[in-house]
């Protein structure tokens, strides 16, 4: 443990700028939620009849959790369900920049030959980013407080924030001990949490009836958060589990750490036959090989995923039909055919904004080769650059595509058998879904600029899928500017189903990704080859 708070000084150095913002930004974004909650059910009675449709609305609980009361603080709790992913996320992609990612490049050796402990790197990732976390939950707290909520529910809801953040940290921790790179740790983590909001999903969805898989529900850590129960209960016991669970995963990582070698992982790369056959002949076969995995995996999580929320989406229009005061609230959106395009246009989206992770992933697979040290046999051959990188090039760019297809397809065959109408429902669901595309080639095409042009900043490239996360997901309900929610490409996408196809942004869209695509390539012909 030598050196592990100038370890910790370096993080917040090389960090000083990214996550202040991150921590202060989403800290305060339910803060938004109390403003929106009074705008539209400003009685009391308003909020009871909100929350007695909402509690047993399955599309609801699949998105945000379960709802146990009806109280302002209540329903903002819930109505920030979402919130515990994104953090978790940024905490997994904070941990694993620290340690996977400066081990692949070289530098935790460099710096493991001063007067640094082996675990002083990945003990000042985890500490870190924990405190981070906790800040943010205290800012949330703080901020909720001042709205004139409860202070126990302010300060539980704030843990329980804190807490998803903490998971995230334990997960990473661990991944970042089983791959040789950032890129396979960041898959598996993301899969984890992906794998604990679908099992939280479906025990949820279960406790609505009669289904006996509601125990489903205590599987997911994501569920133990909702065991908190902020502004009701107020919960504490399930914060104490979570912290228990995150030193359980750290104390993992840390033995894990101390079984291999560094720059290593625990999970060896496979090794193929002594002989390439023939399909390796070429750069593009090779790029096959390497991503056909990891394409295979995205494509049926994104295809089981459009069945779940395409089942759902009908149910999401009950909330109008079951209810005349609903009914009028939700008269501006269409009535429930409106509702349930807004739920499916916003799935889609997120479908989008998930889909450019693996995108960029694709994209910087290259740096891999190149940091790795595999590169440089390949361009020994009569194998190009530029021939090179477009076999990796279509990976990033028609992977997202294919990931989209199966989703919208899916979701759209599920919603349409739901309500009997596949033929009405399936062609705007797909375009929904396709429509993203774009949006999702301009993310992965920055990945391929700053691989160009600025190879070793390419982790940026994750950065800019953090900011239209934010901006997407969160900027609307916190009323930023719209000049800064113009900056996400995601912002000029139609809304489909149910707004207007306009082709304008989609195509100004794909003209801003070759550009990006095409300077990154070009940069490439022009830098020498790094590690």
């Amino acid at each position: 443990m030598t050196g592990t708070m100038k370890m910790v000084r370096l993080i917040l150095r090389r960090d000083r700028v990214l996550m202040p913002i991150w921590v202060l930004f989403i800290g305060l974004v339910p803060l938004s939620y109390v403003s929106a909650i009074n705008g539209l059910f400003p009685t009391a009675p308003q909020r009871q009849s909100y929350a007695d449709l909402s509690a047993h609305n399955a599309g609801f609980v699949a998105l945000y959790g379960r709802l146990h009361g009806s109280s302002l603080g209540e329903l903002v709790a819930w109505r920030g369900g979402f919130i515990p992913i994104v953090i978790a996320i940024v905490a997994v992609l904070t941990v694993i920049r620290h340690t996977r990612t400066e081990e692949e490049a070289g530098r935790r050796e460099l710096l493991g030959s001063t007067v640094v402990g082996r675990h002083a790197g990945l003990a000042a990732a985890v500490l870190t980013t924990a405190v981070a976390c906790l800040l943010l939950g205290v800012v949330l707290a703080v901020g909720l407080t001042g709205q004139d909520l409860p202070a126990s529910g302010a300060w539980a809801l704030g843990m329980s924030m804190a807490m998803a953040g903490w998971i995230g940290v334990g997960i990473a921790a661990v991944a970042a001990q089983l791959t040789t790179g950032a890129g396979g740790a960041r898959g598996i983590a993301m899969g984890v949490i992906a794998a604990a909001f679908v099992v939280r999903m479906v025990g949820d969805i279960a406790s609505l009836g009669s289904n006996g898989l509601s125990w489903l529900t205590w599987v997911s850590p994501l569920g133990w958060l909702e065991a908190i129960r902020p502004f009701g209960a107020n919960q504490w016991w399930p914060v104490l589990v979570l912290v228990g669970l995150t030193v359980l995963l750290t104390a993992l990582a840390a033995a894990l750490s101390a079984r291999r070698d560094v720059g290593s992982g625990l999970l060896p790369a496979r090794l193929g036959p002594a002989s390439a056959g023939p399909a390796l002949r070429s750069p593009f076969g090779l790029a096959w090989r390497l991503h056909r995995g990891l394409l295979a995996g995205w494509t049926i999580g994104f295809a089981v995923l459009g069945i779940v929320m395409g089942y759902l989406a009908s149910s999401v229009g009950d909330l109008v039909n079951d209810s005349k005061e609903m009914a009028q609230v939700f008269a501006r959106l269409g009535g429930a055919q409106g509702l349930i395009d807004n739920y499916l246009a916003s799935v889609t989206s997120l479908f989008g904004l998930v889909a450019s992770a693996y995108g960029i992933q694709a994209a910087l697979r290259m740096r891999g080769e190149e940091a790795g040290g595999r590169l440089e046999p390949v361009l020994a051959t009569a194998a190009g650059r530029t021939r090179w990188a477009a076999s990796h090039l279509v990976f990033a760019l028609l992977g997202p595509a294919v990931v989209l297809l199966a989703s919208g397809l899916t979701m759209g065959l599920a919603h349409g058998l739901n309500v009997h109408d596949v033929g009405g429902q399936l062609p705007g669901v797909l375009a929904g879904a396709v429509v993203q595309l774009p949006a999702v080639w301009v993310l992965a095409s920055i990945a391929v600029l700053f691989f160009g042009v600025l190879p070793r900043a390419s982790m940026a490239a994750w950065v800019a899928l953090v900011l239209c996360m934010v901006l997407s997901l969160v900027g609307p309900a916190v009323r930023l500017d719209q000049w800064l929610l113009d900056l996400s490409p995601f912002t000029h996408v139609p809304h489909l189903p149910g707004g207007a196809a306009n082709a304008l942004p989609v195509v100004v869209l794909v003209v801003i990704a070759a550009v990006l695509a095409a300077g990154g390539l070009a940069g490439w012909r022009r830098r020498d080859v790094t590690a």
